[in-house]
C-alpha cells in the first residue's frame, strides 16, 4: 500500500511488502464480499413451481460497479482536441526527474493556474492522473496540472523522500528538484506565476507540505491528503514512528493556506497527522474564526469539515475528516489505484480552495528565487 518511507534493510523490505500485501488483501476481501452481497441482492426470484424448476441464473453485476461502494461511478470525460496531455524529462543540477502536464484547451487564452500533484508510493503519474480525475477538473477551471514522477534510483517504491533530512528544505534535495521543475513549466507555458499550487496523497502529500514551507514566495496553497507534517521524522525509522503514532512536527516558517484530508480509519498513516497538520497549518495566522460542517456523500460516507477564516473572509486552513475511511485519495475514481469512491471530492474541493488564494507580487519577491 502506500507509505513514505525506503526499507531500511533488506528484511525490512519484506515485513514492508508483507504489510502491504495485507492491506491490499483486506480491501479485496471487502470489495469481494460487497460483491457477493450485492449480487445475491439483485438475483431474481424463483420461477413458480413446475414439474422440474429450473432455477433463474444470476447475473454479476457490470465490473464498473464491482467494489465497496454503492456510489456511482462519475461521468467520463473526454478532453478536447486540442488540449493536451504529455510527457517530458526535467534535468538540473540536483537530478532528473519524468513529468506529464496537462494543458487544457484554454492555455491559449490567457495566463493560467499551475497544480503540481505529487503521487503517493506506487503510483505513476498516469495512475495518479487517473484515480484524482483532475485533468477532467483541469478542463472545468482552467488551469494546467503538472505531476512530476518519482525515480525508481530514489526510491525503490517510487515514494518521494519527505522525511530525510536532505530531502526537506529549501534549494537541496527533492524540494529544490521540484522547485527548479516547477519553474521551467512557468517559463514554458502561459502560467499566472501568482497563482501555483501543490498537492499530493501519502508520501506525496509530506511532500507537498514539505515544497510548501520551503517555497512560500512559489507557491499560494498547498493540500496534503493523508500525510504527515514538515519535520514529522528525520530518517526511516522515526518515519515509521510518525505514521503509526502521528508526531507534531516542525513549526511552520510562514503562513501558507493549506486544505488537509484524512480517513478516520486510515491504519497506514495515523488519523492523528492530519489533526497536527491543521494545527500547524493555523499557527502564523491569529484572530481565524472556525466553524464546522458535517455531511454526507449521498449513498456514502459521512465527514466532518473544519473551515477556518478571517470573519466572512475566504477559509485560510480547512480540515476534512472522512468517517470510515483509509488511505486512499476521497471521492476518486476507481479507474485509478488507492481511491475511495465513497468519500467526499478531495479534488474538486483542493481545486476550489486553491483557486481562492493567490500570491501577491511582495510574497513572491519576499525570498531570493533560488533552487
Amino acid at each position: 500500500m502506500i507509505h513514505g518511507f525506503p526499507p531500511k534493510r533488506r528484511s525490512s523490505r519484506k515485513k514492508t511488502g508483507t504489510a502491504a500485501a495485507g492491506i491490499v488483501s483486506a480491501f479485496l476481501h471487502t470489495a469481494t464480499r460487497a460483491t457477493i452481497t450485492a449480487m445475491k441482492m439483485s438475483a431474481p426470484a424463483p420461477a413458480a413451481p413446475a414439474a422440474k424448476p429450473k432455477p433463474a441464473p444470476r447475473k454479476p453485476k457490470p465490473a464498473s460497479r464491482i467494489g465497496p461502494s454503492p456510489v456511482p461511478l462519475p461521468r467520463k470525460i473526454t478532453p478536447p482536441r486540442n488540449a493536451s496531455f504529455r510527457a517530458g524529462v526535467h534535468s538540473c543540477e540536483l537530478g532528473k526527474r519524468r513529468y506529464k502536464i496537462y494543458v487544457p484547451a484554454a492555455a491559449a487564452a490567457a495566463p493560467l493556474p499551475l497544480l503540481v500533484m505529487l503521487h503517493g508510493c506506487g503510483q505513476t503519474a498516469d495512475d495518479f492522473a487517473k484515480a484524482t480525475r483532475m485533468n477532467a477538473l483541469a478542463e472545468e477551471f482552467h488551469m494546467l496540472v503538472l505531476y512530476p514522477e518519482q525515480a525508481r534510483e530514489a526510491h525503490s517504491n517510487r515514494c518521494w523522500n519527505w522525511f530525510r533530512r536532505s530531502d526537506q528544505g529549501r534549494g537541496d534535495g527533492e524540494p529544490g528538484l521540484l522547485a527548479t521543475l516547477t519553474r521551467e513549466i512557468i517559463a514554458k507555458h502561459p502560467v499566472d506565476p501568482a497563482r501555483v499550487y501543490v498537492a499530493g496523497l501519502s508520501a506525496g502529500a509530506s511532500a507537498a507540505l514539505v515544497l510548501g514551507n520551503a517555497y512560500p514566495d512559489l507557491f499560494a496553497a498547498v493540500g496534503a491528503h493523508s500525510g504527515l507534517p514538515v519535520g514529522a521524522a528525520r530518517d526511516s525509522t522515526s518515519a515509521l514512528m510518525a505514521m503509526g503514532q502521528g508526531n507534531p512536527g516542525d513549526r511552520p516558517l510562514a503562513a501558507i493556506p493549506t486544505i488537509i484530508f484524512h480517513g478516520s480509519d486510515d491504519k497506514v498513516v495515523n488519523p492523528r497527522n492530519g489533526r497536527f497538520i491543521a494545527i500547524r497549518a493555523l499557527e502564523p495566522f491569529r484572530g481565524l474564526r472556525s466553524t464546522q460542517t458535517r455531511g454526507q456523500v449521498p449513498g456514502g460516507r459521512r465527514y466532518v469539515k473544519s473551515a477556518y477564516r478571517r470573519g466572512q473572509g475566504r477559509p485560510l486552513v480547512e480540515e476534512w475528516l472522512i468517517d470510515g475511511s483509509g488511505h486512499a485519495w476521497s471521492g476518486g475514481s476507481r479507474a485509478g489505484r488507492f481511491v475511495d469512491p465513497a468519500g467526499p471530492d478531495a479534488s474538486r474541493a483542493m481545486v476550489r480552495f486553491f483557486l481562492r488564494h493567490k500570491l501577491s507580487l511582495r510574497a513572491r519577491s519576499a525570498k531570493c528565487l533560488d533552487a
